[in-house]
């Protein structure tokens, strides 16, 4: 095996490894009664963007499943759901990142990536919540019908945002950081955050604060801190 493909496993496990962890702090539960907002997309996002959109799948998988086995109580529609959502999430602004001719590895093929994957994962679980919802929850269709515009929306909507605006704000210094410590290998190892990267960042930092406001404030979330 070559060096350079072990590093590249090794990081891709440390990842998948911290988007685990993630589920177990720096978590918003409470919801609406019974949602939960956590960062592991933008853990799996940060990797994929480096990676690309396929390793996040397959990280997507990896975690929605060791999450099924272990602290999950929905099942295999539970893990179906988080790992359609995460994939879809990673896979698109990776895509973009990465792929898109004129954005490739810009500022602006950052922005547009993230957006675009708040965009279709907002609707993607929507449709999950219609499709699959009431198939372990056993819930009239009509009641998920009820919830979408005042709670499921919005709720979707502010969790792809805040972990976008988390995926902006880290990504560039925390790989700048574990390419200085030789976990990745392969781009830049400083950068320079000039006037209009701290504009992009601030509006980054005030989009996470303004998200997590409207979850605690608005719909009733909570801080679970360390609690599985």
């Amino acid at each position: 095996m070559k060096k350079n493909n072990l590093r590249t496993y090794l990081a891709l496990a440390m990842f998948t490894a911290i988007a685990y962890i993630s589920l177990f702090f720096m978590k918003i539960g409470g919801i609406g009664g019974f949602l939960t907002f956590d960062i592991k997309d933008a853990v799996l996002t940060i990797a994929a963007m480096q990676f690309g959109p396929l390793s996040g799948v397959i990280m997507a998988l990896l975690v929605s499943f060791i999450e099924m086995i272990t602290v999950s109580g929905t099942g295999p529609w539970g893990f179906l759901m988080n790992f359609v959502g995460s994939a879809a999430f990673a896979a698109v602004a990776s895509a973009i990142y990465l792929h898109v001719p004129r954005l490739k590895k810009t500022l602006s093929g950052a922005v547009v990536g993230l957006l675009t994957s708040v965009l279709i994962m907002t609707g993607i679980m929507l449709v999950m919540n219609v499709l699959v919802t009431p198939l372990y929850t056993h819930a009239p269709l009509e009641a998920i019908y009820d919830m979408m515009l005042p709670l499921l929306l919005p709720f979707n909507l502010i969790k792809a945002l805040a972990n976008a605006a988390i995926v902006f704000v880290l990504y560039k210094p925390l790989c700048v950081i574990l390419r200085k410590s030789h976990v990745m290998e392969n781009g830049a190892t400083s950068y320079v955050v000039d006037a209009k990267v701290a504009v992009y960042y601030l509006v980054g930092i005030a989009v996470l604060v303004a998200c997590i406001l409207i979850l605690v404030l608005s719909f009733g979330g909570h801080f679970e801190w360390f609690k599985v």
